[in-house]
């Protein structure tokens, strides 16, 4: 198993709020909100493909047969990626459509999360393809927005993200973590999310709420070790 696959299958294992709650114990940032989830409940995890947008007439045109935005990104990625776009141009037009989530369905990527909005959200539904956005749109991108790049860095909820990182996502929020910190939060939010199931535990064994959210909540992030990389 490659060190990539391990890393996206424990993070599957989380929330993110363990994530979250972890980045706030090393002292780092990630978690963003204002993207909710548009097509399906299901959490998210994987590593981050990106894709940046600009206004049209922002983007110089490239040599060569036109590509539609997102296609290179679909068509490096799979089962432990996830796409990250910024659309962050101020203009309504979509940053994902359908064809690209039927696509991206079919490949098995794991979801997409935009900053921006995306239209034909009725049709990743239809696929059963995680999508978190700021927005929803029918207006398309021709003529409005066009790519700059993929796999370069972008800017989500004024997080900057690389390609190559990680993130999480689920019905509280986004969180993004940096590929060179993935060993280190994974290990604090494990442990994290251990507390949490003890905690549950003892709720469901009759102690008091009262007791079980006292010291042991307040302590958690302060006390919970993080080295050795539990799994």
């Amino acid at each position: 198993m490659s060190a990539v696959h391990d890393f996206v299958a424990r993070l599957r294992r989380l929330d993110a709020c363990a994530v979250s709650d972890a980045l706030d114990k090393l002292g780092l940032a990630g978690a963003v909100g204002g993207l909710p989830p548009r097509s399906s409940p299901r959490r998210i995890a994987g590593r981050v493909v990106t894709v940046k947008l600009a206004r049209a007439e922002d983007v110089a045109p490239v040599a060569g047969p036109p590509r539609h935005l997102g296609t290179t990104a679909v068509e490096s990625s799979g089962p432990d990626d996830v796409i990250v776009v910024e659309q962050r141009s101020g203009i309504e037009a979509g940053s994902w459509g359908g064809i690209l989530s039927l696509a991206a369905k079919l490949r098995g990527i794991a979801g997409v999360v935009a900053d921006g909005p995306v239209r034909d959200i009725d049709e990743a539904r239809e696929y059963d393809l995680p999508v978190f956005c700021t927005a929803l749109t029918a207006r398309t991108a021709r003529g409005r927005v066009a790519e700059v790049g993929t796999n370069v860095p972008v800017t989500i909820r004024d997080h900057v993200v690389a390609p190559g990182d990680y993130v999480i996502a689920d019905g509280s929020g986004v969180v993004f973590v940096a590929a060179a910190d993935v060993e280190r939060v994974l290990a604090a939010a494990e442990q994290i999310a251990a507390r949490e199931a003890a905690m549950a535990k003892a709720l469901q064994a009759g102690k008091p709420v009262t007791e079980v959210m006292g010291a042991s909540y307040e302590n958690m992030l302060r006390d919970a070790p993080v080295a050795g990389g539990a799994h």
